[in-house]
């Protein structure tokens, strides 16, 4: 099975590709369309366009655009943008984020646990401050260490040591290239754990469900990796922060 496809599968329960509950989403999102009753909003990796969708029927006169590689993922998002009602509010280009240019800014800039499409969480921000407007805010979640990574934990990340660093460090990195968190989220381990286990039983009970399909032994094994990986490796050594960033 092709990764793009494996994630399709493993977020069915859980639309938000990062370990955040709904109702820090709704939180930061909140917080994030707070400062103008009519703005537009850009998601840089936007998937099936959970962050973008939520924000869009929480907020009529925001408009909003997403960008992803995964075409199937863009279609989801419009049929479920169209069963809320808000079609006619985004739009979704199937492109490289890394290609993405627009003529107008963005009053909101999202790239959450997708950093990687850039080649890291400073890159996503350089990238992001070319399609921000004036006082425009940045959301963007990036992984951290929470503990010292022990050898099992880089081997289930498939990750190096320095891949990431501590919370502090990345606060500083991100303060040093000129932005400054106004708000923030640290995912909790039960926003992790709930996180993971939605994602491995996903993909794991589509496999029992169609038996017979010639990608369920292939879907199944990626379960039981993953679901190894964590319990036995990163659990408790990876974290999340969602921070809300202005220039400044």
């Amino acid at each position: 099975m092709d990764r793009q496809q494996i994630s399709r599968l493993a977020h069915a329960h859980h639309p938000i590709a990062a370990p955040l509950s709904d109702e820090s989403v709704a939180r930061l999102l909140d917080r994030a369309t707070a400062r103008t009753e009519a703005g537009r909003a850009l998601d840089l990796g936007c998937g099936e366009g959970g962050w973008l969708l939520r924000a869009l029927a929480a907020r009529p006169q925001w408009r909003a655009v997403g960008v992803d590689l995964d075409a199937a993922a863009l279609t989801r998002a419009r049929e479920t943008a169209t069963a809320l009602g808000v079609v006619r509010r985004i739009g979704l280009h199937h492109l490289d984020a890394r290609e993405f240019g627009s003529a107008e800014p963005f009053d909101l800039v999202l790239n959450v646990g997708a950093t990687h499409a850039f080649g890291g969480l400073l890159p996503t921000l350089a990238a992001a401050r070319e399609l921000l407007a004036p006082g425009g805010l940045v959301l963007v979640g990036e992984g951290f260490w929470e503990s010292e990574p022990r050898p099992a934990a880089l081997a289930g990340l498939g990750a190096d040591r320095d891949d990431f660093a501590d919370l502090g460090t990345t606060t500083d990195q991100v303060l040093a290239a000129g932005w400054t968190p106004v708000f923030g989220h640290v995912s909790s381990q039960q926003e992790w754990d709930d996180y993971e286990f939605a994602w491995t039983g996903a993909l794991a009970e589509w496999a029992l469900d169609h038996p017979e399909h010639p990608d369920a032994v292939a879907a199944r094994e990626a379960a039981d990796r993953h679901r190894a990986e964590w319990l036995h490796g990163y659990r408790g050594t990876l974290g999340f922060v969602t921070y809300l960033l202005r220039q400044g």
